[in-house]
């Protein structure tokens, strides 16, 4: 097993793709296998989150870009900027994760937040899409 251990800013062309959801791309030590077939194990600090494009590495310079996997999504579209911040406090008073875009939000499927929405004269729809949320004002907060 390859053992992934560091992120790096590099430009160039990855060896091989890693694509997962949300939920695994928070997780700082887990085993995967690539789109080629090749059998990883990520080993990296705890407390971040992978983002889409990102590139995990080793000591040896093997390089695999992470790719968010598509997810089953609630999607709410507004224009009318007071009803999108109202749709956004709602959603984030009950610590959901958003993926905050212009005129709409993105989170994870869920019939009960998508009922709320629904009742604040909102309508939701339901796409697969990868899941990019906000990584929120507090990420890189110690204590």
């Amino acid at each position: 097993m390859l053992k992934l251990t560091e992120t790096t800013n590099t430009e160039e062309q990855a060896d091989d793709t890693l694509t997962l959801p949300f939920e695994a791309r928070q997780k700082s030590r887990q085993p995967a296998t690539t789109k080629g077939g090749l059998q990883v194990g990520v080993f990296l600090p705890r407390g971040q989150t992978l983002k889409h494009g990102a590139v995990l590495t080793n000591g040896q310079g093997f390089k695999v870009r992470i790719d968010a996997a598509p997810e089953q999504l609630s999607v709410m579209k507004c224009s009318d900027p007071l009803l999108f911040a109202r749709a956004c406090y709602h959603l984030g008073n009950r610590h959901i994760a958003l993926q905050i875009l212009p005129d709409e939000l993105r989170y994870l499927a869920d019939h009960v937040l998508d009922q709320m929405l629904v009742g604040l004269g909102l309508t939701v729809e339901h796409h697969t899409l990868p899941f990019e949320p906000e990584s929120g004002a507090y990420h890189n907060h110690g204590h």
